[in-house]
C-alpha cells in the first residue's frame, strides 16, 4: 500500500525590523500563515551624523503592506527603546496594544501628548496570564529589569514555542515585586523550546549584574555623609525603582524632593497614580519651594544622566536653567552608565559641573548604578534553563550579538542552530529546521519636528555639508534680452568666513562670479541650470584653490 504524501509543515517567520546591530528601535514581527503579532515598537536617539533629527524609528513598510494580518502589539516593558515609536506607528497601523499596567500608563501619557489617547485600544495584561492572538498564544512571564513590570514572553505557535526575554536581569533582591520566574522558564525548557531570543546588551560583561538593592545602600551612605550640601541625582526618568530609593533615603534623612525634567515628572506622576511608588505625604515639593529651603534639606531628582543638551542637568551645568544652577555647595550623583555613543556628552557635562565647584560622583567610581541587563553568567542560566533547539541573540550591536552567540555555543547550542540576523532578515523556522530566507524592507525613519520620514539621506548630507564648510550665496540680476548683468553679483557668506575679515577673498569671489556670468552671456546660454552650474563651478574652484575648503554654493539669478 502506497504511503500518503506528508504535507510540508509551514514555517514560522521571524523578522526583526529594529534592534539588531544597534541599541534601540526594537521591533520584531512574528508571522505564521495569515496572522502577525508585533513585539515592542521602540525608537532610538539620533547619532552625531543626524544633524537636527529628534528621533529615529523603524521603517514599517512591510507591516503597512500586511496590515490585515496584524492581530496586535505586545510590549515587554515601558522603556523608550521599546515603546517610543508607538505614536508614529499607530497613525498608520491602529491595532490593539497589550502591556502591563505601568507600561500602558506610560504609553497612554505619550499617546495623549500626540492627541491619540482616545483612538488606541490599550489592553492590560499581567505576569502569569495567557493571551490568544490569531494562531499565537502568548504567556507572560515575570522578569526583572530597571523598570517595574517587565515581561518575558513564551509565544506558542503551530511551529513550536519561542521565548523572547525582552530586556532582563536576574535580581534576587528586587526593589518591588518578585524575582524573575526562573522556575517557569525551566518548565518550558523541559517541554521543549524551539527558539530562544535573548537580550544581548551586556553580553561582553562577565559575571552577574549588580542588584538594584545595592544602589539603595550606596544612596544611604551618600545622604548620611552629604552634610550641608544640596544633593542632585541624575538618572533615567523611567527608572522608577531608583527614584523610589532616592525618595526613601531623603525621607530617612529629613530632606524634601523636587523633580526636574518633563519626562521625569510625567513618569513619576504615572507611577504614583498607579501605585508603583510609595511616596510619603508632603515629601515632594516644587522647584521654587526647594530654592527657598536650606541646601541641607533638599534633593533634586533630574533628567540628563546621558548628557543630553536639552536636559535639566545639562542646563544646570551650563547656567541655562531658569530655576536651578550647579554650584560649590552641590553634591551631584550621576546614577546611570553612558549609553554607547554618549560618553563624550556625559564627560562634557561632568567637566562643566566640576568647573562650577560642585562635587560629582559617577558610576565608574561608586555603586550608584545597577544595569538593568543580564551579564554573561545570567545569560548562560537562561540558556541552560530553556534548552532551546535554536538561538537568536537580540537587542545589541554586532559585537554584543556575536559574543552572546559564543556563550550559547559554550552552553551547548549547535553552531548551525545559532542565527545572528540583521534588521529586515526573515528567519523561517520550525522543528525540522531554520534558515534565513530573504529580506524585507527595513531601515531608519527620521523624525524632525512634525516631519516623519521627510528628511532623507540627501537632506542629511546637505546639513552635514553646511555644518562642516558653511554656505556662500551669490545673487545677481540679468537682462532677459541679452543676459547682461544689471545688478550684482552680490556675495553672502554664512558659516564659511567672516566677511569683514575676508573682504579681499569675497571681492575675488564676486569678480569670478561676474566673469562666469559674462562668459555665459557671450555664449548666449539661456538654460538657467547651465548658467547656475557654470557660476557655481567657477566659484567652487576658486575657493578650493584659495582655502582648500568646499562650502555649499547657492546661485540666485533674477531675470528682468
Amino acid at each position: 500500500m502506497a504511503k500518503k504524501s506528508k504535507k510540508k509543515a509551514e514555517k514560522l517567520k521571524i523578522i526583526p525590523l529594529g534592534g539588531m546591530h544597534e541599541i534601540g528601535k526594537n521591533l520584531t514581527v512574528f508571522e505564521y500563515g495569515e496572522d502577525i503579532i508585533i513585539v515592542d515598537c521602540g525608537m532610538a536617539f539620533p547619532d552625531d551624523e543626524m544633524l537636527g533629527i529628534d528621533v529615529v524609528i523603524p521603517d514599517v513598510s512591510y507591516l503597512v503592506k500586511n496590515i490585515e494580518k496584524i492581530r496586535g502589539i505586545v510590549l515587554t516593558h515601558g522603556h523608550e527603546d521599546h515603546i517610543g515609536a508607538l505614536p508614529y506607528f499607530l497613525r498608520d497601523i491602529n491595532v490593539p496594544v497589550f502591556g502591563t499596567k505601568l507600561t500602558l500608563g506610560i504609553v497612554k501619557n505619550k499617546l495623549n501628548e500626540h492627541g491619540m489617547g482616545k483612538t488606541t485600544e490599550l489592553m492590560t495584561v499581567s505576569a502569569g496570564e495567557k493571551l490568544e492572538l490569531g494562531c499565537f498564544t502568548i504567556e507572560f512571564i515575570r522578569s526583572n529589569h530597571s523598570i517595574p513590570d517587565p515581561l518575558m514572553l513564551a509565544i506558542t505557535t503551530p511551529a513550536g514555542t519561542v521565548i523572547h526575554t525582552g530586556d532582563f536581569k536576574i535580581d534576587p533582591t528586587p526593589i518591588q515585586s518578585e524575582m524573575i520566574d526562573l522556575a517557569r522558564l525551566g518548565e518550558l525548557g523541559k517541554k521543549g523550546v524551539l527558539l530562544l531570543m535573548s537580550d544581548s546588551t551586556n553580553a561582553c560583561r562577565p559575571g552577574i549584574s549588580m542588584s538594584e538593592s545595592r544602589v539603595g545602600d550606596s544612596f544611604e551612605n551618600i545622604f548620611k555623609n552629604a552634610g550641608e550640601k544640596r544633593i542632585i541625582v541624575a538618572t533615567f526618568s523611567s527608572n522608577v525603582h531608583r527614584i523610589q530609593q532616592i525618595i526613601d533615603a531623603a525621607a530617612r534623612h529629613g530632606r524634601k524632593v523636587a523633580i526636574s525634567g518633563r519626562s521625569m515628572v510625567n513618569i513619576t506622576n504615572v507611577s504614583m497614580e498607579l501605585g508603583y511608588m510609595d511616596v510619603p505625604e508632603g515629601i515632594i515639593i516644587d522647584i521654587d519651594s526647594a530654592n527657598r529651603m536650606p541646601d541641607s534639606k533638599v534633593v533634586i531628582v533630574t533628567t540628563g544622566s546621558q548628557g543630553e543638551p536639552m536636559s535639566a542637568l545639562y542646563r544646570m551645568a551650563f547656567s541655562d536653567h531658569k530655576k536651578l544652577e550647579a554650584g560649590p555647595n552641590d553634591l551631584i550623583v550621576i546614577s546611570a552608565s553612558p549609553i554607547p555613543g554618549n560618553e563624550k556628552m556625559v564627560s562634557r557635562v561632568v567637566n562643566a559641573l566640576m568647573r562650577s565647584g560642585a562635587e560629582v560622583m559617577y558610576e565608574a567610581l561608586n555603586d550608584i548604578h545597577a544595569s538593568g541587563h543580564a551579564c554573561q553568567e545570567e545569560q548562560k542560566i537562561i540558556l541552560a534553563l530553556t534548552k532551546p533547539q535554536f538561538f537568536m541573540p537580540v537587542h545589541g550591536e554586532y559585537l554584543h550579538l556575536k559574543k552572546h552567540a559564543s556563550l550559547a555555543k559554550a552552553v551547548g547550542v549547535a553552531q548551525e542552530n545559532i542565527f545572528i540576523l540583521e534588521n529586515g532578515n526573515m528567519l523561517e523556522i520550525n522543528e525540522d529546521g531554520a534558515k534565513i530566507n530573504g529580506k524585507v524592507q527595513s531601515g531608519r525613519v527620521l523624525v524632525d519636528g512634525l516631519g516623519v520620514g521627510d528628511v532623507s539621506g540627501v537632506v542629511l548630507r546637505d546639513r552635514k555639508h553646511l555644518a562642516q564648510d558653511g554656505l556662500i550665496v551669490i545673487v545677481a540680476t540679468i537682462d532677459s534680452s541679452d543676459n547682461s548683468i544689471i545688478a550684482g553679483p552680490e556675495v553672502v557668506s554664512r558659516g564659511f568666513v567672516y566677511m569683514r575679515e575676508a573682504e579681499d577673498l569675497m571681492e575675488h569671489v564676486r569678480m569670478t562670479a561676474k566673469q562666469a556670468l559674462t562668459i555665459c552671456a557671450e555664449k548666449n546660454m539661456t538654460e538657467w541650470n547651465a548658467i547656475k552650474s557654470t557660476v557655481k563651478s567657477a566659484v567652487s574652484d576658486l575657493l578650493y584653490t584659495k582655502t582648500k575648503r568646499s562650502p555649499m554654493i547657492l546661485t540666485v539669478i533674477t531675470e528682468i
